[in-house]
């Protein structure tokens, strides 16, 4: 098996299964999650056509690592990892938002400000700013969560709070754990001789309490720069290094292609896809500062998946 794209277990007590981009997400007795992140690789919201191997085992134990050190700051979802491309969890009830938290004017955000845009989602920026220079403080950019194939939209706190999206004590924890978090993130990316740039937060609700949930500073809903040089490089007006999954974008508008109606997904021939998966443990290694350790890809990977999800959750149930 060269990559996994696909999973159609039927766990004990199943309610749910919802394919989502790159996670294939079980519903286990309307109780628990389990979340298998699969070698999907999306860019420009469309998936492309073959999986990166090691892909998705490398997004799982960057959340994981992650989850676990942000633990004292808000609880997660996480009970376990049961297999290197699995997590089981609390089901949360997802609240409609993602918090989206800047330190850095790039991406979008630098797009929209040198069009003439002095304001994300309500929130001041400064004239005279340059694209990839750091917020006095990091500021917090709330998105709508969209609907599978849609795009998310900016939102501004005040209209999620007269939408009644989210209410203004539970708003007001996400913003606070929100930041927490980033610098929680920033520290840690420091420590790797990295920025963390931005990245985006989501939260449910189990009961009266507030949980992270979903992934966590990885490099597919992160963005990072390399430590070394990002000064020089930002006044001499010079791109940064970047850590993320942008060069996938890249490669694909070298390629003419941009997600846009009536474009084709380039060829992914093998040497690509190998680059690609290299890139990916490269992340990891970096990000995380361990070495990554290849999960077995043969034959008996499905049977693994089951085997290890089945007695997790002969423990839960």
């Amino acid at each position: 098996m060269d990559a996994l794209t696909h999973t159609q277990f039927v766990f004990p007590r199943l309610t749910k299964k919802y394919e989502g981009k790159v996670r294939d997400v079980y519903t286990i007795a309307d109780q628990y999650l389990v979340m298998i992140v699969t070698d999907r690789i999306s860019a420009f919201d469309v998936v492309l056509p073959k999986g990166i191997p090691f892909k998705g085992q490398v997004l799982n134990q960057i959340a994981s690592k992650f989850l676990d050190i942000t633990s004292d700051i808000v609880p997660n979802w996480k009970i376990a990892t049961p297999d290197p491309v699995v997590t089981v969890g609390h089901h949360c009830t997802p609240f409609p938002v993602e918090m989206i938290v800047r330190g850095y004017l790039c991406g979008s955000a630098w797009r929209n400000y040198k069009a003439g845009a002095r304001s994300i989602c309500n929130v001041s920026i400064p004239d005279g700013m340059v694209e990839n220079q750091a917020f006095a403080t990091p500021i917090v950019t709330p998105t709508t969560k969209a609907e599978q194939g849609e795009h998310d939209q900016d939102i501004s706190r005040e209209e999620i709070l007269s939408r009644g999206l989210v209410s203004q004590d539970d708003y007001a924890l996400l913003e606070q754990y929100a930041l927490a978090l980033f610098q929680r993130g920033t520290e840690t990316a420091a420590a790797q001789g990295l920025i963390l740039v931005d990245t985006k937060y989501e939260f449910g609700k189990k009961g009266d309490t507030i949980y992270l949930i979903d992934e966590i500073h990885t490099p597919d809903s992160s963005r990072y720069f390399y430590s070394e040089g990002y000064q020089e490089r930002l006044e001499a007006g010079k791109p940064q290094r970047q850590l993320s999954k942008e060069f996938v974008r890249e490669w694909l508008m070298d390629h003419h292609f941009k997600g846009e109606p009536g474009q084709k997904v380039p060829e992914m021939t093998s040497d690509v896809v190998q680059s690609v998966s290299e890139r990916y443990i490269e992340l990891y290694e970096r990000i995380t500062g361990t070495p990554f350790a290849k999960a077995i890809y043969d034959e008996t990977l499905l049977e693994r998946i089951e085997n290890n999800v089945c007695n997790m959750l002969a423990r839960l149930l």
